[in-house]
């Protein structure tokens, strides 16, 4: 399940890119697949684990062009072992929500980021997000869990305040809004509650079948209850003295 469009950000063979907050891989598993240069970054050194493996996996299956490779590499989002203008794509998706010092993060995001390359960010959306902390404390209230709600305006702001020019923006995933708002109205633990469950059997036959007629009812929602927000920018080329 992508939450970001990798036709749009231009992601092939040979592309540096960076999955800030790769979490199980989801991302970096299609950059790999389409022979990108892949690094998967996040704090969780077990999910990293998986992901290596996966990496591994795919390479072993010939679903890795020529010239695609694919690392793991533990770390802090607030100070990332890169150098200036290391990646042409940084794609951070669902993780600024959980930092508290954002602006710190999206500054690691554009220095690493080269002039010309394009960042994809992803944070879940105002409405749907605002309903889930209405209905459950539990939600939200949690060790590394989300800390703040932003609106899509809010975001642009801030990345545009660092120096980046902003493209374009979608919704995605409006199918999953509901889910989130049953599962905080019986409990977010609560897996195996009734409606919980059948709502749950409803996504994974979305997404293994991927039937027409869910495909378009999450296209028409998307834009009124879409899960996530993705908003993709450019970093400028700086002209320095002496150039034309």
């Amino acid at each position: 399940m992508l939450t970001v469009d990798f036709d749009r950000l231009r992601v092939g063979r040979g592309t540096r890119f960076i999955d800030v907050g790769a979490g199980g891989g989801r991302h970096s598993f299609e950059a790999l697949r389409r022979g990108a240069d892949v690094t998967a970054f996040d704090l969780d050194e077990v999910e990293l684990k998986g992901v290596a493996d996966m990496f591994a996996a795919m390479k072993l299956e010939g679903e890795v062009p020529p010239g695609g490779d694919g690392r793991v590499e533990v770390g802090t989002i607030l100070d990332m072992p890169y150098e200036d203008g290391s990646f042409d794509v940084v794609l951070a998706s669902e993780i600024l929500e959980h930092v508290p010092e954002d602006v710190q993060a999206i500054s690691e995001l554009v220095r690493i980021l080269a002039p010309g390359g394009m960042l994809a960010v992803t944070v879940p959306r105002y409405l749907p997000e605002r309903v889930c902390w209405a209905l459950s404390d539990e939600y939200h209230a949690n060790e590394g869990g989300h800390i703040r709600i932003y609106t899509a305006d809010e975001l642009q702001g801030k990345l545009e305040t660092a120096g980046l020019t902003f493209l374009h923006k979608h919704h995605a995933h409006a199918l999953h809004s509901p889910y989130w708002w049953i599962k905080c109205a019986v409990g977010v633990e609560k897996d195996q509650h009734p409606a919980v469950k059948a709502y749950h059997r409803l996504l994974v036959w979305d997404m293994m079948s991927k039937p027409a007629v869910t495909q378009l009812a999450e296209k028409a929602l998307d834009p009124l209850i879409g899960k996530s927000v993705a908003l993709y920018f450019t970093k400028p080329w700086r002209r320095g003295r002496g150039d034309a």
